[in-house]
C-alpha cells in the first residue's frame, strides 16, 4: 500500500487576489485599476501563503466563474478582495453565494498618502475604494457571507500580521477540511467530555473520525523489521538525552526497541491510511506492549493530531494548530490542567498527561526516560521528559454544547518551573489571563474540556479567524475578561447560536 507522509507546512498554497470594478470607467483607468492591484499584491510579498494576482472583475459572470475556480482547486485555500474603484455590489452576489473557501476584505488603497495639491477628479474617480469597498462590505452582510476585514495599506506591519494571521487560519480550515482521523479503541469508559457528535464534525470541520481496532494496530507494530528498529534507536541516541538504562546493552534496553516498533508501526498505519490525526485510550491496548507515549509524542511534534483517551475533538484541535503554526517557533500539543499552585497572588497551573505532551513545546533536549505507569495493566512506557519554555501560550478546547461545538480558548504565559524531579513527563507551568480565579470560573461556566491544545506557536488572532471561517462558537478569556460579563457572553451565544440555526 503506498504511504502518504504527513504534510506540515503552507508551501504550494495560494491564496488569490480579486479586484472590483465595472467597465464604466473605460480602459485607460481599468489598466491602471490592474497596474495599482498588482502593486498592492507585491506588498504582501513575504507572506506564508503566496498572494497571487488575477485580473480585474468587470461583471457577474466572471466573479460567478472565478469563484467556482476557486472551490475547485485544492491549493487555493481562500481568496483577498478589494474594491479599487466602485463595483457595483449586486455583480457579487451570485459570486459571493456561490463561494465556499475563506474570504479577506481588504480594506485598502493604492496610496499612503494622498497628493492633495494634483488631486483632481480624474484621481477621485479611479481612487475611489473608501465607498467601494463599503458598497462590498453592505453585500457581504445582506447575504450572511462570512469573512474578515482587514483595514489600512498594505505597507503596514499590523495590516500584514492580520492577513497572515488569516492565512494560517485558512491553511488550519484546509487540514481540517481534509482530515481523516484514526481512534484506535473508544473513549475512555464513563467519560463525558471526550463524547461529540462525529457526522456533526464532519458536517462541520469537514473531519472523518472512524475507529479500528487496537489489534490492527499492533500487527503493523509487529511487522516493524529489527534493521528499522536499530536505526530509529540510534536516531534517539543521537537526538536525546537517554537514561544509560535503555542504551544498548543496557539493563531496559528491550524496552526502547518495544517503543521504537510502536513508532514504526504507528508511524506506516498512519501513512498507508492517509491519516493526519489519531487517538489511543489506556483502557484498550490490545496486545500493544506499552501504552504509545515516546512515538505519540513524536508524532505530534511532526504535525499530527493527538487526543488521548480517545479525545478526538482535541486532536482535531492539535492536529489544526501544528498547521496554523507551520514555519513558526514554538509547537502544539495535547494539554491537560492536573493540578495548582494556589499561594495567593501567585498561582499557578502544573499541565501535563500521562505520558503525551509534545517536545515542540521545549527548545532544550529532552530525556528518554523509563518509569512506570500505574494504569493500563501493560509494561513500563519508554517517554521524553521536559518542561515547556517560558512564554506567550494559548490552551483551547473543544466542547459539544449539542447543538453546537463550543471552542474555549484562554490566553496564558508559560513559566519557569521549579524542580519536578519525581514527575517523569512532559509538563507546562503556567499564569492563565487575567488571572487564575477568574479564569478557572469562567473556564468551568464555559462547560470547557480539561483536555486541551496548548499552542506557543499562534495566538488567540488566528484562531478567532478559524473560528470564524468555521462559523463555531468561541469565547475567549484573557486580560479583559470579567466572570459577570463572560456569563453574560454565555447567554447571548446561546440565544444567538440557536436562532441562528432556524428551524
Amino acid at each position: 500500500m503506498t504511504r502518504t507522509p504527513l504534510r506540515n507546512d503552507l508551501d504550494g498554497y495560494e491564496v488569490w487576489f480579486v479586484t472590483g470594478s465595472q467597465n464604466l470607467y473605460g480602459e485607460e483607468t481599468l489598466a491602471q485599476v490592474a497596474e495599482q492591484s498588482q502593486a498592492v499584491v507585491e506588498g504582501l510579498n513575504g507572506l506564508p501563503v503566496k498572494v497571487v494576482w488575477k485580473p480585474v472583475l468587470k461583471d457577474s459572470d466572471s466573479i460567478r466563474r472565478m469563484a467556482l475556480e476557486i472551490n475547485g482547486r485544492d491549493d487555493v485555500i481562500g481568496v483577498i478582495a478589494w474594491m479599487h474603484t466602485f463595483s457595483p455590489a449586486k455583480m457579487w452576489i451570485s459570486g459571493l453565494d456561490a463561494l465556499q473557501k475563506p474570504l479577506l476584505h481588504l480594506h485598502t488603497q493604492a496610496n499612503v498618502e494622498l497628493p492633495w495639491n494634483d488631486i483632481d477628479f480624474d484621481f477621485m474617480n479611479l481612487n475611489q475604494a473608501a465607498h467601494g469597498d463599503r458598497e462590498f462590505g453592505y453585500i457581504q452582510t445582506r447575504l450572511g457571507v462570512s469573512r474578515k476585514t482587514v483595514v489600512g495599506h498594505v505597507s503596514n506591519p499590523v495590516v500584514r500580521q492580520q492577513i497572515e494571521d488569516w492565512e494560517r487560519a485558512a491553511a488550519g480550515w484546509t487540514a481540517s477540511r481534509t482530515l481523516k482521523l484514526a481512534r484506535f479503541g473508544d473513549n475512555m469508559r464513563f467519560v463525558a467530555v471526550t463524547e461529540g457528535d462525529k457526522t456533526e464534525a464532519e458536517l462541520r470541520f469537514g473531519v472523518q473520525v472512524n475507529t479500528w481496532g487496537v489489534n490492527e494496530l499492533v500487527e503493523a507494530v509487529e511487522g516493524a523489521s529489527d534493521a528499522d528498529i536499530d536505526a530509529l534507536v540510534q536516531e534517539y541516541v543521537d537526538t536525546y538525552d537517554v537514561v544509560s538504562e535503555l542504551l544498548p546493552g543496557g539493563a531496559r534496553h528491550q524496552s526502547l526497541r518495544d517503543g521504537a516498533a510502536i513508532e514504526l508501526g504507528l508511524r506506516s498505519f498512519l501513512e498507508e491510511g492517509g491519516f493526519g490525526a489519531f487517538t489511543t485510550s489506556f483502557e484498550d491496548l490490545g496486545a500493544l506492549k506499552q501504552l504509545p507515549g515516546l512515538a505519540v509524542q513524536r508524532l505530534m511534534a511532526e504535525g499530527y493530531g493527538f487526543g488521548a483517551e480517545g479525545d478526538w475533538k482535541t486532536a482535531i484541535l492539535v492536529r489544526v494548530a501544528n498547521v496554523m503554526g507551520a514555519g513558526l517557533p514554538g509547537g502544539a500539543s495535547l494539554m491537560e490542567d492536573y493540578t495548582y499552585d494556589l499561594v495567593p497572588g501567585a498561582e499557578r497551573i502544573l499541565g501535563a498527561h500521562m505520558l503525551e505532551v509534545s517536545p515542540s513545546l521545549t527548545s532544550k533536549k529532552p530525556r528518554l526516560e523509563i518509569h512506570e505507569l500505574g494504569i493500563g495493566g501493560k509494561d513500563d512506557p519508554v517517554r521524553l521528559v521536559f518542561t515547556a519554555d517560558p512564554g506567550p501560550a494559548l490552551v483551547v478546547a473543544m466542547s459539544d454544547m449539542r447543538d453546537r461545538f463550543r471552542l474555549t480558548a484562554n490566553v496564558v504565559e508559560n513559566v519557569e518551573a521549579p524542580d519536578l524531579p519525581k514527575l517523569p513527563v512532559g509538563r507546562a507551568v503556567w499564569k492563565p489571563a487575567p488571572d487564575f480565579a477568574t479564569s478557572a470560573s469562567c473556564w468551568l461556566a464555559a462547560g470547557a474540556a480539561h483536555h486541551t491544545v496548548m499552542t506557543t506557536a499562534v495566538g488567540i488572532e488566528v484562531f478567532r479567524d478559524f473560528a470564524e471561517i468555521a462559523k463555531t462558537e468561541l469565547v475567549v478569556i484573557d486580560e479583559d475578561t470579567t466572570v459577570r460579563g463572560f456569563q453574560s457572553e454565555l447567554r447571548w451565544n446561546q440565544a444567538y447560536y440557536r436562532l441562528a440555526q432556524g428551524l
